[in-house]
């Protein structure tokens, strides 16, 4: 069996479209990222890997309990659970979420909290005066977020607001290690 000049251009020719169709993947629709630290335990630990979704940030507005990633700085990214929409008040009062005043269940951490009383809460009391800037209500295109680890997250309690335009997407699929795959929810 021998190529001709012809089989060599189309076996070129699909690989330059491949090549270009991973980039344009990876650069705009998926981007694989490392969880680096325990802010999102016990929901992600530290090292997991995953797949986080550019487009869903185009497309739709960012829901509560989305864990999303975000620019926290120049040179670093966070992963955080959205909590707080924009026009909403939050505050926690004895380990309880209220959004505009009504207490708000939090599945995710659930097994998290059993572990601690009222006087050593899981997450600490605070109030929209308490968040940088000190404001009524979540600015429109800003979001509230927390990291799942209360006892050991920055998060809006020290960054402020992050606004949708530090957004990077939403995490969508955590696939390693192999014992934890999973869907983020």
């Amino acid at each position: 069996m021998t190529f001709k000049k012809n089989d060599w251009m189309d076996w070129l020719k699909t690989i330059i479209i491949a090549l270009f169709i991973a980039f344009i993947v990876r650069v705009f629709i998926f981007v694989p990222i490392v969880v680096d630290g325990p802010s999102m335990l016990p929901t992600l630990h530290s090292g997991d890997q995953m797949i986080v979704n550019k487009l869903s940030q185009s497309l739709t507005n960012p829901d509560r309990f989305d864990v999303i990633v975000f620019h926290a700085t120049l040179k670093r990214d966070y992963i955080k659970r959205i909590i707080g929409l924009p026009g909403e008040t939050v505050r926690y009062e004895n380990d309880q979420l209220f959004i505009n005043e009504e207490p708000i269940k939090e599945p995710f951490i659930k097994e998290a909290k059993k572990n601690y009383t009222q006087n050593n809460s899981y997450t600490s009391d605070f109030t929209m005066d308490d968040i940088l800037g000190g404001y009524e209500t979540i600015p429109e295109g800003y979001y509230l977020v927390l990291g799942d680890n209360r006892r050991d997250s920055t998060d809006s309690r020290h960054l402020g607001f992050i606004s949708e335009d530090q957004m990077v997407g939403k995490a969508s699929v955590l696939y390693w290690p192999l014992n934890r795959i999973k869907i983020i929810d």
